[in-house]
């Protein structure tokens, strides 16, 4: 099986084109001014300039006003949409472009009613829970909690390193991976050689 690999937080071109120069299938792109790895629309096209044909822009988004989201739809070619808010399924899909809804592992979260929730998403991608932080705070959660029989496609966020990666697919066996930190030399740099050893780790993972 082929494990897409997104590579998030994206902040320089250059590190854009290292991550698909290695093989990543789909880069994120922080559109939440309160993370440390926010773009601005000027960065943003500078990033999707920089990228080959065929991988996936992907734009992050938390709780966003209507207006804002067209804003960026309008300037910014992304190709997936994704949601790490408390979102509701008819703000997801209002754009009319496909989506991924982040659902963080709280405790008692079901998680098989959440997905038939948000049946019309692309997949659901799976992060820690930490109040307060809609996303990458490089923890990762309990990989038991998530079922073997899933309704819609799953992304594995949370806590993903190059050293953790390989146990991480061979337990969960998501159809994606997502990571952030894990690959940084500090918050939105990336580092070439975490990169590289992370997207072996998915690959070596994917034989076995």
């Amino acid at each position: 099986m082929h494990i897409r690999i997104k590579i998030c937080g994206i902040t320089r071109p250059d590190d854009g084109a290292v991550a698909a120069r290695l093989g990543a299938d789909a880069i994120g792109l922080v559109f939440y001014p309160a993370s440390p790895r926010a773009v601005t629309v000027v960065q943003a096209q500078a990033v999707v300039a920089a990228m080959p044909p065929l991988l996936t822009v992907v734009g992050l988004f938390v709780d966003p006003e209507p207006a804002f989201v067209e804003e960026v739809l309008g300037r910014v070619p992304l190709g997936l949409l994704q949601f790490h808010g408390d979102e509701r399924p008819e703000q997801c899909r209002r754009y009319q472009r496909p989506y991924l809804k982040a659902i963080r592992m709280r405790d008692g979260l079901d998680l098989q009613r959440v997905m038939r929730d948000f049946g019309d998403a692309a997949g659901v991608l799976l992060d820690s829970y930490q109040p307060g932080i809609p996303g990458g705070t490089g923890n990762r959660f309990d990989w038991e909690r998530i079922p073997h029989e899933r309704a819609k496609p799953i992304v594995l966020a949370g806590g993903l390193t190059p050293e953790n990666i390989e146990e991480a697919i061979r337990q969960v066996r998501p159809d994606a991976v997502d990571v952030s930190g894990g690959v940084e030399a500090a918050k939105g740099i990336k580092d070439p050689a975490k990169l590289a050893a992370f997207i072996r780790g998915v690959r070596n993972a994917e034989c076995r």
